[in-house]
């Protein structure tokens, strides 16, 4: 059981903040590598980041928002699941259909599909996404915003993972202890992703 301490300017994300969760998420995403390549510059992302958070990483994991809303995170401890309920499954597929296209639709089962097949067996805390908005980044929101639940994943001795699909982020994930474990290409003409572990710290 993660316990989560209060941390200043980090507020735990509510069910009804979906909208804005997912709305500073693909900001962030707006020029990630691999996010540009799937969604073939269309716009995609909000969408898709507000129904994940909607229905995934709102009511079954740990969402942070920071410093009235700049900045967000959303993980799912161990054993919950990652999976659309079918519903919001057609609701994704038709999203992305109409605003992207087949192309974006294929390339992002294609995606998700690696990296399920690639994520580790090991119990563990997964960390899908952080992003701070523009304007307030460089002041170190990402590390404040890591910090919670890595020191919730050291009290109770769990490992943490990710997939780093920018390499501009490396330098904040391993100055909080994570680890390339394999850099792969998700999907044929994909560019890579990272996989990145961290081991509980004592």
């Amino acid at each position: 059981m993660l316990r989560i301490e209060p941390a200043e300017g980090l507020r735990q994300a509510a069910r009804n903040d979906w909208r804005v969760l997912g709305a500073i998420t693909a900001e962030a995403f707006a020029q990630d590598p691999v996010a540009t390549w799937t969604f073939d510059g269309k716009p995609c992302l909000t969408p898709v980041f507000q129904r994940l958070a909607r229905d995934v990483y709102l009511p079954r994991g740990i969402c942070h928002l920071a410093d009235g809303d700049k900045g967000a995170t959303m993980w799912l401890p161990p054993g919950s699941s990652k999976e659309l309920p079918p519903l919001s499954l057609l609701g994704v597929a038709a999203r992305l259909l109409v605003d992207g296209g087949p192309k974006a639709m294929k390339r992002a089962l294609a995606v998700d599909a690696e990296m399920v097949r690639r994520k580790p067996k090991t119990p563990h805390v997964y960390l899908f996404t952080i992003g701070v908005l523009e304007q307030a980044r460089g002041k170190g929101l990402g590390r404040r915003l890591l910090a919670p639940v890595l020191a919730a994943c050291d009290a109770a001795g769990l490992p943490a993972y990710l997939e780093n699909s920018n390499p501009a982020n490396s330098p904040l994930y391993e100055g909080a202890g994570f680890r390339t474990l394999e850099v792969f290409t998700p999907a044929p003409g994909a560019p890579p992703l990272a996989a990145m572990w961290r081991e509980p710290r004592g």
